[in-house]
């Protein structure tokens, strides 16, 4: 008897999460490659990926993470915690019917994915971080640490702390302040080596004084941008910067398990442009402590902080052939 053939296109589906709900788009049949998106994204980010993972014998799922989109977004700041995310996606496997996945997550989303594979082993047999290396949790606390940096001025995260101030700059212009933070972190419209940092806000100022303006980067479309904004417009930006300001209880949340390595098969993907390479050298070199399990780490040169939108064809080389290997 034949079998049936996978849908072409991708399908939108809610399915119930700790959180309420989850918005996830999934396309194709076997194997399931949970996708998890970062900061300030959504599903969306992953548009090239789904129909390249499908072709190649997975089912891919992108979701949006709980704050964004279509998924729910709960108002206290302590439900962003790390705990919280890792639960809405084992939630998000057992609502597909699956037993196990594959993790991969871009910027905040790989550190949502290495949680999962660390805390949940049973659940998540792989693991691939693109753009923000894996950090075992430990050390001092993240707010301590980002208070120190810059001197003078304030780093973003210590700059996204307090509730309601960057979405007094954000809101009244979404679809602007993303444009200028998309190109101020990828290739060919990122500030150059001796302009001031877009990472950091002057006394007084906002982090879009910095970003530059008057062009898209060339990733990014009309279009793309409008579906971004469109959610961000809809839904507000407090749910996706509840996140920044969950670090701390991350931080006391997985104390007993400070420097603990991810085991699992996982892989890397990063862009040489991208400033969370520099700031996290050490992390890196440190892989074959923390990462024993790595069957891959690649940095694409010319590459900025969106990876998987900048160079869809080589990213999803790596991850599909990454993926073949943990069959074998």
């Amino acid at each position: 008897m034949p079998q049936p053939t996978a849908p072409s296109g991708p399908i939108h589906r809610l399915v119930p999460s700790p959180a309420g709900r989850t918005h996830l788009v999934e396309q194709g049949r076997g194997p399931l490659v949970l996708l998890v998106h970062g900061f300030p994204e959504g599903w969306y980010a992953w548009r090239h990926q789904l129909p390249a993972l499908a072709d190649a014998g997975h089912r891919a799922v992108a979701l949006d993470v709980r704050g964004y989109g279509r998924s729910s977004r709960p108002a206290a700041v302590e439900a962003y915690r790390l705990l919280d995310l890792v639960e809405d996606a084992v939630a998000v496997v057992e609502a597909l019917g699956e037993r196990t996945a594959v993790i991969v997550g871009h910027d905040w989303g790989a550190g949502v994915a290495a949680t999962s594979a660390l805390l949940r082993p049973d659940v998540f047999r792989a693991v691939g971080l693109l753009s923000v290396p894996y950090t075992p949790p430990g050390g001092p606390k993240p707010t301590d640490v980002f208070a120190r940096m810059g001197g003078d001025e304030e780093f973003y995260v210590s700059y996204f702390q307090t509730p309601g101030r960057a979405e007094a700059e954000i809101e009244p212009d979404v679809r602007g302040w993303l444009a200028g933070f998309y190109a101020a972190l990828s290739p060919g419209t990122m500030p150059g080596p001796d302009a001031p940092s877009p990472y950091f806000v002057a006394p007084g100022g906002t982090l879009r004084d910095r970003f530059p303006a008057g062009r898209l980067p060339d990733w990014l479309g009309e279009r793309e941008l409008d579906v971004f904004a469109g959610e961000f417009e809809r839904t507000g930006c407090t749910g996706a910067l509840n996140r920044y300001r969950a670090m701390d209880r991350d931080w006391a949340d997985l104390a007993d398990h400070a420097g603990a390595a991810v085991t699992q098969p996982s892989l890397f993907i990063g862009g040489g442009l991208d400033a969370s390479l520099n700031w996290l050298a050490d992390a890196i070199e440190a892989y074959p402590v923390t990462l024993p399990g790595l069957r891959g780490s690649h940095i694409i040169d010319g590459a900025g902080h969106f990876v998987q939108q900048e160079r869809p064809a080589e990213v999803n080389r790596l991850l599909t052939e990454w993926l073949a290997s943990l069959d074998r």
